[in-house]
């Protein structure tokens, strides 16, 4: 048992990385209403652009914001695909996916790239002071939070909502939801890569395979969160703390299959079939009431 709590901060780390993550989830699957599957890709591009550079002497924070912008360029792609060439949102997420494979291969110069803190200095988020990283993990889940609280706050960020929400109508109170469209995606993929970049520090190396799966362990967190915090309230900033939640608490349950030695390659399975449980729900629910209107109105007649 002193291993296994031992191992929760640890866990907890990780379930803030990846709540970053889930956040540009988010955006895209709650507020713009689009399956964007570029993020499995613009994970590993952050953490590809963030170690290379910090093994080349810039400075941690300015590599992150570099991971930043080259996530945001990642969304313009997608967009380009979706709106401009007129493909569907998911096939072009997956387009810019394998754009995003070869690019981030020619970024590393391989497969991997390793950025340990006993090499450089300046990283900020690593696994050697665990206790260091949960404050600025803290410090930088609350200014995500505070910052996308206030931009969707905007004239802009309601647009943005608007958008996501009814397109049609949106379109029709004069706003441009093509340019809606492409802010929402490229602010999404801003953050997955800013959370790549972290995570690269944390794990010490960028890996191609580390963004296998993180639409599925984002949507996870999403639908975890929103659990959580459903009956606590509707405010903004609360779904997305809960993002953070449902991340953590994900992270948890992982660390816990691991603790009792199942089988950890059933996770995604497992991740998986919870997030069509949750999707698939709603929608159940709905059939099976038109079908009760419509029997009640039947009888009535």
């Amino acid at each position: 048992m002193g291993n296994f709590l031992g191992s929760m901060p640890g866990a907890v780390a990780q379930g803030l990385i990846w709540g970053i993550m889930a956040v540009g989830v988010y955006i895209t699957f709650r507020i713009l209403d689009i399956a964007d599957l570029t993020v499995d890709g613009s994970v590993c591009t952050g953490a590809a652009v963030c170690a290379v550079l910090v093994i080349n002497g810039v400075n941690v924070w300015v590599a992150m914001l570099a991971a930043l912008a080259a996530g945001i360029v990642a969304g313009c792609v997608t967009w380009f695909f979706h709106v401009v060439l007129g493909i569907p949102a998911i096939l072009a997420g997956i387009l810019t996916q394998l754009m995003l494979w070869s690019a981030n291969l020619k970024i590393m110069g391989g497969a991997n790239v390793a950025v340990s803190a006993r090499q450089f200095e300046g990283i900020v988020f690593t696994q050697m002071d665990v206790g260091g990283s949960l404050i600025w993990l803290a410090v930088t889940a609350a200014v995500i939070i505070g910052a996308l609280y206030l931009f969707f706050g905007t004239e802009i960020g309601c647009a943005i909502r608007a958008t996501g929400c009814n397109g049609v109508m949106s379109r029709a109170q004069g706003i441009n939801t093509n340019v809606m469209k492409l802010l929402g995606l490229a602010l999404s993929n801003g953050i997955v890569a800013l959370a790549g970049a972290v995570l690269c520090q944390y794990q010490g190396f960028s890996d191609i395979n580390m963004g296998k799966g993180a639409i599925v362990t984002g949507l996870a967190s999403v639908i975890i969160g929103e659990a959580v915090v459903r009956k606590i309230g509707k405010n903004f900033a609360l779904k997305l703390a809960g993002v953070f939640a449902g991340s953590v608490i994900y992270w948890i349950v992982y660390q816990t299959v691991v603790f009792l030695k199942l089988d950890t390659d059933l996770l995604k399975m497992l991740s998986a079939l919870l997030v069509a449980l949750f999707l698939g729900v709603p929608y159940l629910k709905k059939q099976l009431g038109m079908k009760s209107s419509r029997g009640g109105a039947a009888n009535g007649k």
